[in-house]
């Protein structure tokens, strides 16, 4: 009977981690698809706004910017968070920020307003359900699959932009821009209190399998920030996530605004837009599987060459504006926006894994937020100074090239 029971337990054991991982993933996945969604929902208030109250597309786009900017600039602060206080407090503070954001939204009259709003609140608030604690809390229960599972979390912005993108335009037609932002905050507000219900002290604990499986190999290097900020590879990533952000937000702001000027019907333009979610869960998971057949760099190489096509096709689509080119676009640009994220995180998390891995992870993580800023606004900028999506579109081309190079040219990222 003795020698049984530890063969019983052996066989029933691994169940419990299991289904727990599983929540855990669908947890992150649900948080990003609220955090995301929301954030890319400025797409389709764009226009609405700037009509409002007159404003130049740069003014309004700066909205946006702001967002990014300051979404990178605390993802530091949230790692470091996260390692001191655990995922409950950093959560729950991003669910507050963004029901709070879009209440005081609804009521703004004024671009500084909107600016505190919709881009410091909203994008601090992203941040802290986004991408680095989720990569934290799933590294705890995937180990070596976690770039499977973060490829996962990160198709959430494409069900995210599936969801609120039609949604909001449907908000928008029926309440006006304004009663949306209020449904918005009270949805967020109102899913603080399940969030805080869940069992939290399990969640954190983290996979017993995966960490005495990681006992025999893992050896903490002692990387703190200052000595991860003299290796190569640290700026190799933060390169990688700044050019390609920029080339990626550029364009993903004013799409539905593209669309509409190019001769789409509003809804139209904003579900095909949407529409990139669906495909964005293929190109997520593809890009994974293939960084397990044919390695990372081939894998990372290919989605930066579908992007490439995508943005070739939404520069046709001023000439020929009719849907199979929209398909194409939707499905090369829409399917690659954030598919390298997962491949990303989990180098980084190999490269310097230790104590003080979320720290390192969320400064890696600021060249995203300050790429997605400076991208957005430039482009906003060119829009308003060229009249002409020409020159944008150019300037997201170049900047994608750019952000391929550390994967052709570093050591670090080549193996």
């Amino acid at each position: 009977m003795d020698q049984n029971a530890p063969r019983e337990a052996a066989a029933t054991t691994p169940l419990k981690p299991a289904r727990v991982a599983l929540n855990v993933l669908a947890l992150c996945f649900a948080l990003s698809v609220v955090g995301r969604g929301l954030g890319e929902s400025f797409t389709v208030f764009l226009k609405p706004i700037s009509e409002s109250f007159g404003w130049d597309r740069a003014d309004v786009v700066s909205v946006y910017s702001l967002s990014a900017l300051a979404g990178g600039l605390a993802s530091p602060l949230i790692g470091r968070l996260f390692d001191r206080s655990g995922p409950r407090s950093v959560y729950a503070l991003g669910l507050l920020l963004l029901g709070g954001a879009f209440l005081i939204a609804a009521y703004s009259k004024y671009l500084w307003q909107f600016q505190f709003s919709l881009g410091l609140c909203v994008g601090v608030g992203i941040a802290f359900i986004g991408n680095v604690p989720n990569s934290i809390l799933l590294g705890r229960w995937f180990g070596p699959r976690l770039s499977t599972a973060m490829a996962v979390v990160y198709s959430a912005t494409g069900a995210g932009v599936l969801i609120l993108l039609p949604a909001s335009q449907v908000l928008i037609d029926h309440f006006g821009w304004r009663g949306a932002y209020q449904i918005f905050g009270s949805a967020a507000l109102v899913l603080l209190v399940p969030l805080l219900l869940l069992p939290w002290r399990l969640f954190s604990s983290g996979s017993p399998h995966i960490v005495k499986k990681s006992d025999a190999n893992f050896v903490d290097q002692g990387w703190t920030l200052l000595s991860a900020l003299r290796h190569h590879a640290f700026w190799a990533l933060f390169a990688t996530f700044f050019f390609t952000a920029i080339g990626m937000y550029a364009i993903a702001p004013q799409v539905v605004a593209y669309l509409i000027d190019a001769g789409f019907p509003p809804l139209q333009a904003a579900t095909a837009w949407g529409f990139s979610g669906v495909v964005l869960l293929f190109g997520m998971l593809g890009v994974s599987w293939l960084d397990g057949i044919i390695g990372r760099r081939p894998s990372v190489l290919l989605s930066y060459a579908i992007s490439i096509v995508g943005i070739v096709l939404l520069w046709l689509l001023q000439w020929y504006p009719n849907i199979w080119m929209l398909t194409g676009f939707v499905v090369c640009f829409g399917s690659m926006i954030g598919s390298r994220g997962p491949l990303l995180a989990a180098t980084a998390m190999k490269i310097f894994r230790g104590e003080r891995l979320g720290t390192i992870y969320g400064t890696i993580t600021i060249g995203s937020g300050l790429g997605s800023a400076f991208g957005s606004w430039s482009g906003g900028l060119i829009h308003d100074w060229s009249h002409s999506y020409n020159p944008l579109i150019a300037f997201a081309l170049v900047s994608v090239l750019l952000g391929m190079i550390p994967f052709l040219v570093v050591p670090a990222l080549r193996r």
